[in-house]
């Protein structure tokens, strides 16, 4: 992999002094620019390339949440906050790590090298995890600070948790940061299907339907009234 350009979103001098301190000590790494508030980084981000983002979150004017939130094509993110409480919220917004300040060059590696490895996945399927490649017969799921290949094959059904969704699969249940809207969208639609607001289900693996009761493996899904018109045409 060639190298990784980095962008440094922080009001402080200080925190940007240090993580360009810690950027230069390794090798790989290339900060593009650092930059004082999100619209200085907005400028950057259009002008440029930029692999892997060091973004802070209280901000005056626009907070790195809401500006994260602006952005179509994201970097693989990093947060770097002193306040712990947006944690939950970052990893929604599918950040890779969250560095609370002040935060030591050993933590800041473990981030860094979490980060090259979500990046590597990016450069390998086109899309951040949960990512999927439309010649490949996996999904890449990020669960417990790994990156996880699930097999299409290995997956009955994935079921809506809040901010969570539940992969239940062949050998168990994955557990993953992750919206069903995207994953609806990612995963191929000849091989799954949205049944209700809470599920998405393996079509090879629906068994029977009654009433509004599907049968996938062992388990029974309710089918949601607004999907179920689109489940008998497709499937039954």
């Amino acid at each position: 992999m060639s190298s990784v350009n980095c962008l440094v979103v922080d009001d402080e001098e200080l925190a940007r002094t240090l993580l360009e301190n810690f950027i230069g000590r390794v090798p790989g790494l290339s900060l593009v620019a650092q930059c004082a508030n999100p619209l200085e980084a907005m400028a950057v981000l259009r002008q440029q390339p930029v692999d892997l983002l060091f973004l802070d979150i209280q901000m005056p004017e626009l907070t790195g949440v809401e500006f994260l939130r602006t952005l179509q094509q994201k970097p693989v993110v990093i947060f770097t906050t002193a306040y712990a409480d947006y944690a939950l919220e970052g990893y929604s917004l599918d950040v890779t790590d969250y560095l609370l300040k002040p935060f030591s060059f050993e933590r800041f590696l473990q981030a860094v090298n979490k980060a090259i490895s979500v990046i590597k996945a990016k450069t390998q399927t086109g899309r951040t995890p949960a990512a999927v490649s439309s010649d490949k017969e996996y999904i890449l799921v990020k669960a417990d600070h790994k990156v996880h290949r699930l097999r299409y094959d290995d997956i009955f059904f994935i079921e809506g948790m809040r901010e969570y969704v539940a992969f239940h699969t062949a050998s168990g249940r994955i557990l993953s940061l992750n919206s069903l809207k995207s994953l609806e969208d990612a995963l191929p639609a000849d091989r799954f299907i949205r049944i209700h607001k809470s599920y998405i289900v393996a079509i090879d693996k629906i068994a029977t339907m009654e009433g509004n009761t599907l049968h996938v493996g062992k388990e029974k899904l309710p089918v949601g009234a607004s999907y179920r018109d689109a489940l008998v045409t497709r499937v039954f």
